[in-house]
């Protein structure tokens, strides 16, 4: 499996000919996006950074479009969304927290969530997390705290998004990571993070 990152909390994760769209920042945005063709799109909140699903409607591939809570299964991949709320700019919004099998890896990707929105029975229903799609600065959550967010689901991977380059440093600060080098990209099998706990990797932003 391949990620790659396109800034804020935009992620493309390919397994051959499958992909997946995490997150795509929309036309209406005022952040750089990307485009390429997904066959599934998972969308967190209805906010231009987040649901720019035409983004990754590129070709023969049209995707299937997963934008809130509910259970799916789509090519073989097992889905999860668990609602929440967090605020943006001062405007309230429903923001789904997805986990996902893909490639046999176990996902969470929480979206744009403050860490004291995440409930107990969310996170007990996501246990066995492998890796983790963890922002670090978002409306209501300090880098700090982003990380102590991070590292209760308990991951044995977290790649950090939505981060500028204070923040991040105070969140690989954080996790005893301050030398970590920025991958373009991260190949990653399950029998690679099969022992690893909680380590970071860093992806530059592709966009």
């Amino acid at each position: 499996m391949i990620l790659t990152y396109y800034g804020k909390q935009f992620f493309k994760m390919q397994l051959g000919d499958t992909v997946l769209a995490v997150n795509p920042i929309g036309k209406d945005s005022k952040l750089p996006g990307a485009r390429f063709g997904a066959d599934i799109c998972l969308i967190s909140l209805n906010h231009p950074d987040y649901n720019g699903a035409e983004a990754v409607s590129y070709g023969e591939k049209q995707p299937l479009v997963i934008s809130g809570p509910g259970e799916y299964e789509v090519k073989g991949i097992f889905i999860k969304g668990f609602s929440s709320e967090t605020e943006i700019g001062g405007k309230k919004y429903i923001n789904t927290i997805y986990a996902l099998s893909f490639d046999n890896i176990n996902f969470c990707i929480p979206g744009a969530i403050p860490g004291k929105q995440v409930s107990a029975e969310t996170k007990e229903a996501i246990d066995g997390v492998d890796m983790l799609l963890s922002p670090v600065s978002i409306s209501g959550l300090a880098p700090r705290d982003a990380y102590g967010l991070a590292a209760s689901f308990e991951p044995k991977v977290i790649v950090p998004s939505d981060y500028d380059a204070p923040s991040l440093k105070m969140f690989l600060k954080e996790g005893g990571a301050e030398d970590t080098e920025a991958l373009d990209k991260y190949t990653v099998k399950k029998l690679d993070i099969e022992e690893k706990e909680g380590e970071i990797v860093v992806l530059k932003s592709q966009a």
